[in-house]
């Protein structure tokens, strides 16, 4: 097992570790995502919106409610057991940086930066914006050592940790 850094009483989690919990969830929120992309598609298709909008309407419509469902389970989550399911899963989960608090406000900033942009995901050219903020969060995580904080985890205040085993 590896030390954990000076300042730090617990080991940061592995990168592929929060890769792993996040596909995990990523899986989840994808069926919701395709169940309410068809209800959507029936109901903007049954009223004549889709004929008007185009295709768009019905992604753009599940992915605002799916998107902002799983921005209001991050935070919540993390709020009350410091981890959502894939962290569970996974035996990692979200601990205050040293010498910080973590509030209701630090991880509502922290889920307004990962995984809040999916909201927006289905807008042209906007999509563009929230992959690259995407992969500038997971980067963060690649390149910081060696807490491994991500952008959003460096917002909030926050560090992502292993159980102890």
């Amino acid at each position: 097992m590896v030390a954990p850094p000076p300042g730090v009483r617990a080991v940061p989690a592995d990168w592929w570790e929060r890769l792993v919990a996040r596909s995990i969830e990523g899986l989840v929120v994808g069926v919701f995502y395709y169940i309410l992309f068809i209800a959507a598609w029936a109901l903007w298709r049954t009223v004549g919106l889709l004929a008007v909008y185009g295709d768009w309407l019905p992604g753009f419509s599940a992915w605002l409610v799916v998107g902002l469902a799983y921005a209001g389970y991050d935070c919540l989550a993390h709020y009350r057991r410091r981890r959502t399911f894939g962290k569970a899963i996974m035996k990692i989960r979200l601990a205050p940086a040293p010498g910080r608090r973590l509030s209701l406000a630090d991880l509502s900033k922290r889920a307004l930066l990962y995984p809040g942009p999916l909201v927006l995901v289905e807008i042209p050219v906007v999509n563009l914006v929230v992959g690259i903020l995407v992969f500038a969060v997971g980067l963060s995580i690649l390149i910081d050592k060696p807490l491994q904080r991500g952008l959003h985890d460096r917002w909030a205040g926050s560090l992502m940790i292993k159980d102890p085993r």
